[in-house]
C-alpha cells in the first residue's frame, strides 16, 4: 500500500476531515489534499508528526523509495525558496536607485543625481522610471512575504513577474541612456538567471 492510501485510511480510521487532520498535524488542508492524492510527499518534520499522531512507526507509513523522494521534495522546495528570497532581496536592492546618484541629469548637468534630484530630465520620464522601480522593489517585498506560505504557484508566478520587471527597468534605463541604473538592473537580472538556471538544474 502506497503512503498516500495508508494515510487516508488512518485519517479515516479517527473519522477526520482532511481539514481536522490538517489543524493536528499545523498543516494547510491542501498539503493534506496533495498527500492523500499522491502529488507529494511531507517533510521529514511533518512524516514524524504522522508517526506520533496515529501511534505508528514512519516504516509503516513510508517505504525507502517513497522516503528518498521525500527527502528530494524537501530539497527541492528549500533551493526553490532559497532562490527565491535572494530573488526577492535582489528586487528589494533595487531601491538604491532612489537616492544612489546613478541617473544622468540631462545634457545640461553632466554631473550624477539619484532619482528623486532627477531635474534636467522631462516629468514623465521620471515618473516612469520611479513607477517601474517601485513596482519592482513592491514585487520582492510581495515575494518575501509568499515564501512564509505553502503557495509555490504563486512563488512561481512571483518569480517570473520579477524578471519581466528586471528585463524592463534594464531596457527603459538603456532606452533613456542611463547607462549606470542600466547596468545595475542588467547585474541582478543576471544574477536572477544563473539563480534561477541553477535551480532547474538541480532538479
Amino acid at each position: 500500500m502506497e503512503f498516500n492510501e495508508k494515510l487516508q485510511e488512518l485519517r479515516k480510521s479517527r473519522s477526520l476531515t482532511q481539514e481536522e487532520l490538517a489543524e493536528a498535524l499545523f498543516v494547510s488542508r491542501t498539503a493534506i489534499s496533495k498527500w492523500e492524492s499522491g502529488r507529494g510527499y511531507p517533510s521529514l518534520d511533518s512524516l514524524k508528526e504522522i508517526s506520533k499522531f496515529f501511534s505508528v512507526s514512519i516504516d509503516d507509513l513510508i517505504c525507502s523509495e517513497e522516503i528518498i523522494s521525500a527527502a528530494e521534495d524537501e530539497k527541492k522546495d528549500c533551493m526553490d525558496k532559497y532562490i527565491s528570497l535572494i530573488c526577492d532581496t535582489l528586487d528589494i536592492f533595487l531601491a538604491l536607485l532612489l537616492f544612489l546618484p546613478v541617473f544622468g541629469n540631462g545634457t545640461d548637468n553632466p554631473a550624477s543625481v539619484s532619482l528623486y534630484a532627477i531635474t534636467g530630465l522631462s516629468t514623465w520620464i521620471k515618473i516612469v522610471f520611479t513607477v517601474l522601480v517601485s513596482i519592482t522593489i513592491l514585487n520582492g517585498i510581495c515575494g518575501v512575504i509568499i515564501c512564509h506560505f505553502e503557495k509555490p504557484v504563486w512563488n512561481r508566478h512571483r518569480l517570473v513577474t520579477g524578471m519581466v520587471l528586471s528585463v524592463s527597468c534594464a531596457a527603459v534605463f538603456i532606452l533613456t541612456r542611463q547607462p549606470y541604473a542600466g547596468i545595475i538592473c542588467l547585474a541582478i537580472l543576471v544574477v536572477k538567471g544563473l539563480l534561477i538556471g541553477k535551480g532547474k538544474s538541480m532538479i
